[in-house]
C-alpha cells in the first residue's frame, strides 16, 4: 500500500486534544467568522440587486414621463403656431387692433400684450 492511504492515518484531520485547544477555538472562530461574512456578502448582494431593480424602474418611469412631456411640448408648440396664425389672419380684420396698433406691445417670442379692453380708449 502507498503511504497516506491507511484508514487510521490522522495526519490530515484535526481532532481536539488537550494540547490543541487553542487551534480548536481558532478553528471555531474562523468558521463563525466565515459564516458571518457569507451572510453579510449575501445581504450585500441582495441590497445591490434591489438597488439595481429600483434604478431600473425609476429609469423606465422617467423615460415614460419624458415622452409624455415631449408630446405635451409638441402639442403646445403646435397650438401656439395655430393661435399665432389665427391672430395674424384676424389682425387686418379687427378695427380695434388696427386703430390702436401702436398700443400693442409685441415680445420677441411672438406673444403680445394688449391694453385692457375697459380702458377709455376702447369705449365707444
Amino acid at each position: 500500500m502507498a503511504q497516506g492511504s491507511d484508514s487510521n492515518d490522522t495526519s490530515f484531520t484535526r481532532s481536539p486534544s488537550p494540547g490543541n485547544k487553542e487551534d480548536s477555538s481558532d478553528d471555531v472562530k474562523k468558521v463563525l467568522r466565515r459564516e458571518k461574512n457569507r451572510i453579510a456578502a449575501q445581504k450585500s448582494r441582495m441590497r445591490q440587486t434591489q438597488k439595481a431593480d429600483t434604478l431600473h424602474l425609476e429609469s423606465e418611469n422617467l423615460v415614460k414621463e419624458n415622452a409624455a412631456l415631449r408630446k405635451e411640448v409638441k402639442r403646445l408648440t403646435d397650438e401656439a403656431k395655430y393661435l399665432t396664425n389665427v391672430l395674424n389672419s384676424h389682425e387686418p380684420l379687427c378695427s380695434a387692433l388696427s386703430s390702436q396698433a401702436s398700443e400693442i406691445v409685441y415680445s420677441p417670442h411672438g406673444a403680445f400684450h394688449q391694453p385692457h379692453i375697459n380702458s377709455p380708449r376702447f369705449q365707444h
